[in-house]
C-alpha cells in the first residue's frame, strides 16, 4: 500500500487541493475553505461532491465534506446518541468556519437538512447555490437567493468558476 493510498484512506488529501471528511478534525491547508452542504444520496450522474473536487484539484483550498466511508444508517437521530451528535456538530463547526458554503440541490431529492443548511447560511454572505431545473422547491431557492444576493448556478462546472473567483480572485489554472 502506498503513502497516499493510506492517507486517502484515512480521509487525508495528497492533492493541492484538500478535502477533510467528516468527522475529521484535521487543520485545514488552503488558503479557503468550502463547506460542501446538500444532497447526499446516489445519483444516476454520480457523487457532486467528487466531481468538484476534481475540478478543483489545482487550486490552493481545502473543501469539507460531510460525507463519511464510516456513516451507519441506522444511526439514532438522537442528541443522545454520540456518532449522529458527532456528525452534526462537525458540520455545523465547518458552515460556521468556512469561507463558502456550498448549496446544492439534486432533482431527483428532497434534501430537508439542505434546506436548512441553506436556510443557516443565506444572510450570512458565504452562500452559494446550485439548483438545477426540476428540484422541488426551486422557486424557494431562486426567492432566498434573489432576496440575499446569493449566486445560484445550475451546474458543478458553473460552480467551480464561481469557486475560484470569489475566493481566488479569479487565478488558478482553471480561470
Amino acid at each position: 500500500m502506498s503513502i497516499s493510498t493510506s492517507l486517502a484512506e484515512r480521509g487525508i488529501s495528497t492533492s493541492r487541493c484538500q478535502t477533510i471528511r467528516a468527522p475529521s478534525r484535521e487543520p485545514s491547508r488552503g488558503v479557503k475553505t468550502v463547506f460542501l452542504a446538500g444532497t447526499t444520496m446516489s445519483t444516476d450522474d454520480g457523487d457532486w461532491r467528487e466531481r468538484l473536487g476534481e475540478l478543483l484539484a489545482d487550486q490552493p483550498l481545502t473543501l469539507y465534506n460531510p460525507l463519511r466511508p464510516d456513516w451507519d444508517s441506522t444511526w439514532r437521530e438522537d442528541i443522545s446518541f454520540e456518532p449522529y451528535r458527532e456528525q452534526v456538530e462537525w458540520e455545523l463547526d465547518r458552515q460556521e468556519t468556512a469561507d463558502m458554503v456550498v448549496v446544492y440541490f439534486h432533482p431527483a431529492s428532497k434534501a430537508p437538512i439542505s434546506l436548512l443548511e441553506f436556510g443557516l447560511c443565506a444572510r450570512t454572505g458565504k452562500a452559494t447555490v446550485v439548483c438545477p431545473e426540476g428540484y422541488w422547491k426551486r422557486g424557494n431557492v431562486q426567492i432566498v437567493c434573489r432576496r440575499y444576493g446569493i449566486e445560484m448556478v445550475n451546474d458543478v462546472h458553473a460552480l467551480e468558476e464561481i469557486i475560484v473567483r470569489k475566493l481566488l480572485g479569479g487565478v488558478g489554472p482553471s480561470s
